[in-house]
């Protein structure tokens, strides 16, 4: 009997399924707690835990205070340069975000689950991605409204710009503007998905190789065996860059409300 190929479906990852309240409804949407909630509690504790381990204030700090300290001064030196001394009032936004993030990336890579559930990355997700990138969009009009007035509709027409392009240059400045949320949200989301569809499909090769015979397993699984372990050290390191690019984004957004000229 020929050996049954594998039935690797790289998107069922990155089903919701509920896991308490299926039948949970209120107006006629469904609010049962899902995987994808529990990963964002879990991250959540973890992230709490994390700050705890680093609120000692011990006189000669341990390694858990030293890294908590050397993320918090990595955030603060970032807003530092690019908002001033005015960014540092956003230090326990941008941190929360950028761990937040992170944890969410790194938990999505585990090999095994906790607590029996099977690890989801939520910020494979647009709808968790945009709703990130909606609060930052919303503190950014927050501020430039409370700060400058209606002198915020300035943002939109570049300092120099002739009377005549104003007609012009505005809504397409207006347009760029309001696609920065959508932009911002889609960077991360892509990221995410990309890396863990790779992986998935890499696996459907290595088991399929090595259900068609040894020989096949050499040529084909164990490349690609390779390649899994390869791209998982990637993963790893796109999950921090994609933590930094999207608390960088935010910072530079929230520069344009606060240093509006």
């Amino acid at each position: 009997m020929a050996a049954e190929t594998a039935k690797v479906d790289p998107m069922y990852q990155f089903t919701v399924e509920p896991l308490v309240g299926a039948d949970w409804n209120i107006a006629g949407y469904n609010i049962a707690y899902t995987n994808s909630a529990l990963w964002m509690t879990i991250t959540a504790v973890v992230l709490f835990v994390f700050m705890l381990g680093g609120m000692k204030r011990e006189l000669v700090p341990g390694r858990w205070q030293m890294t908590v300290e050397s993320f918090t001064g990595f955030i603060e030196d970032m807003l530092d340069a690019n908002i001033g001394k005015e960014g540092r009032k956003y230090v326990p936004y941008i941190f929360s975000l950028f761990m937040f993030i992170l944890f969410a990336n790194l938990l999505g890579l585990l090999p095994v689950g906790l607590v029996g559930v099977h690890p989801f990355t939520f910020t494979s997700h647009f709808t968790v991605t945009g709703v990130l990138a909606i609060i930052s969009f919303s503190i950014v009009l927050i501020v430039g409204f409370w700060k400058h007035g209606f002198h915020f509709f300035s943002l939109f027409v570049p300092h120099g710009t002739p009377l005549p392009m104003i007609p012009i240059l505005f809504p397409i400045e207006l347009i760029s503007f309001l696609v920065r949320p959508f932009s911002l949200a889609l960077r991360l989301f892509v990221a995410m998905m990309a890396g863990h569809v790779l992986l998935k499909v890499l696996s459907g090769f290595v088991i399929d190789g090595w259900n068609a015979g040894a020989g096949f397993g050499v040529l084909v699984g164990v490349p690609s065996f390779i390649l899994m372990i390869g791209i998982s050290a990637l993963e790893i390191l796109v999950a921090g860059i994609q933590a930094y690019v999207f608390a960088l984004l935010s910072s530079l957004y929230i520069n344009d409300a606060e240093n509006l000229h």
